[in-house]
């Protein structure tokens, strides 16, 4: 496996999933296509290119394949890791299509439900309110005997299961469902330490998940049957300098505030408690602060 560490493969996610080795992989962050069944560079999703891939599956076909890349993902990820998986509710010919009804049928648990709020979106044909959320679920591969598993790096941070961040701009990313650098930053942070981890991204489109993971020093593998956007993902990771800064302004959130209680325990006041600390300190040095 130590020849795909730190590179995308180009071919089918589910063809190139069998090959891999049982049992490394430390978390992963998809968002697959959605088969919305729509013409790329039609009327409805403009400027659109993605070979001659399009969504065109039948919705069993698609269920079906989303479970059975699901399964090949769980049987290489670690006991104790995670995956998490955006994707939305659909509408589709009268019918309404929802994650849950192939997610329940992997071998994942199903740990948590996150609403990404995208704050906009283009209500092309006016038939509903606006959809402006999507859902990214935390799937979990337990540890035996472990129900609960691994707390999260980021569990002081006070970050909710509703995330607001608007997707990325078309104009600076031409792929059709590009979510935010924040996103995966967010998750590989609350995730891993700071001294492990292999990301993977089987659907890695334009890469955006490769350069979160690696301006946060951490390995990764990305898969993407679209020549282009490998291209276009693989600039962007040279590149990844260019999106630091985007990346440190979701580390800030992750920093936890001590509580008094520690800050007491360190001799560290604020405050009207610092400013009497520091006169008693000047009054007498054999006074010993608790």
């Amino acid at each position: 496996m130590k020849q795909h560490i730190n590179n995308i493969i180009k071919g089918d996610a589910l063809s190139v999933l069998k090959t891999f080795d049982a049992d490394f992989i430390d978390v992963g962050i998809t968002s697959p296509p959605y088969n919305k069944q729509e013409k790329h560079k039609g009327w409805l999703v403009k400027n659109v290119k993605y070979d001659s891939f399009k969504d065109v599956k039948t919705e069993e076909e698609y269920q079906q394949e989303q479970i059975d890349v699901l399964n090949e993902i769980f049987r290489i990820t670690k006991e104790g890791g995670s995956f998490f998986y955006n994707h939305k509710t659909r509408w589709e010919r009268g019918q309404m299509f929802h994650p849950i009804q192939w997610l329940s049928k992997t071998q994942w648990t199903v740990r948590q439900e996150i609403i990404w709020d995208r704050m906009l979106a283009a209500n092309i044909r006016g038939w509903r309110f606006w959809q402006v959320d999507e859902r990214i679920y935390w799937l979990y591969k337990p540890i035996k005997n472990n129900k609960i598993g691994i707390e999260l790096e980021s569990k002081h941070a006070l970050l909710t299961s509703i995330w607001r961040f608007p997707p990325e701009n078309g104009q600076k990313n031409s792929h059709p469902a590009p979510f935010p650098i924040t996103l995966p930053s967010r998750i590989i942070t609350s995730i891993l330490n700071e001294n492990k981890g292999i990301v993977l991204d089987p659907y890695c489109g334009s890469g955006t998940t490769l350069v979160a993971a690696k301006l946060l020093n951490k390995k990764f593998i990305g898969i993407d049957i679209s020549e282009e956007y490998i291209q276009y993902a693989n600039q962007r990771i040279q590149n990844a300098s260019a999106e630091k800064r985007i990346v440190e302004e979701e580390l800030q959130k992750h920093i936890v505030q001590k509580t008094f209680k520690q800050r007491k325990q360190n001799g560290e006041f604020t405050g009207r408690h610092k400013n009497n600390h520091q006169m008693i300190d000047n009054q007498s040095h054999q006074i010993s602060l608790l």
